[in-house]
């Protein structure tokens, strides 16, 4: 499976004429790479998401997606910060819905969601409702949502971000864990720089407003990898790379919101 984006543009209508979210972005990407995209707020990365997603059309430029002919697998899920559980299905259901467009039976769709409810920890919470659920463990359920349908290409936008550290910390190694084992072509936004590292092949940094990608940064470090280990120098030093492309952008930023007060 494969993207390519070339000289992407998408501009939103207005009442005051059109806002440009995004101008002259390209890049690739290929296989099962875990690719992590970066950069200030309001540059664009959920509007790109969006894009691969087809769930907007971009305004100008190409965007072309080859999947693997494989009619059992989803062409592509989401996964978003607020969980997006359905609040009236049980953890089973919710898990399951990630197979209706299988037309499985829903005696097989149940087994194949269970077994993936057992993966990240909820066997016990089979029958619960999201209401009964941690934030930590309604994140889970989307995890188990998403992976359930096998996607080709799986989007993840800031999904830990409400998180505590700890609970961070769980989830991603169940996703890393999840991927290993299923291998979905995997685009994560971010605004962890560390979290970037860890987890990613690859990091888009993206920049400016309209947004575009500014430059990529490939992660030489070996899997299974240590999310522990954030003060390896070698993290410690991709890290500071990223943060000295985005500093500059991110404190004109807080200095102009500070002006307009």
């Amino acid at each position: 499976m494969e993207a390519r984006c070339r000289d992407l543009s998408l501009a939103y209508p207005g009442r005051n004429g059109s806002t440009v979210a995004l101008r002259d972005v390209s890049f690739e990407l290929a296989g099962h790479e875990f690719v992590a995209l970066v950069g200030p707020s309001g540059c664009g990365k959920s509007t790109l998401l969006k894009l691969l997603a087809r769930l907007l059309e971009p305004s100008t430029g190409a965007l072309e997606v080859r999947l693997e002919p494989a009619p059992d697998r989803l062409p592509c899920a989401l996964v978003f910060q607020d969980h997006c559980v359905f609040p009236w299905m049980s953890v089973l259901e919710n898990v399951a819905f990630g197979l209706e467009f299988r037309r499985l039976p829903r005696a097989e769709r149940h087994r194949q969601a269970r077994a993936f409810i057992e993966q990240v920890g909820l066997g016990e919470f089979v029958d619960a409702l999201p209401h009964e659920l941690s934030v930590g463990m309604r994140q889970r359920v989307s995890l188990a949502r998403a992976f359930v349908a096998n996607p080709q290409i799986l989007l993840m936008d800031e999904p830990f971000a409400a998180l505590d550290a700890l609970t961070k910390l769980v989830l991603q190694e169940e996703l890393l864990r999840l991927w290993q084992r299923h291998r979905s072509l995997v685009v994560y936004v971010t605004h962890d720089l560390a979290e970037a590292v860890l987890l990613s092949d690859r990091v888009l940094v993206m920049s400016g407003r309209p947004g575009t990608i500014r430059m990529q940064v490939p992660i030489p470090l070996t899997r299974p990898r240590n999310l522990v280990d954030r003060g390896h120098a070698e993290v410690v030093e991709i890290e500071r790379r990223l943060w000295a492309a985005l500093e500059p952008e991110v404190r004109a930023g807080l200095g102009a919101a500070g002006g307009e007060r």
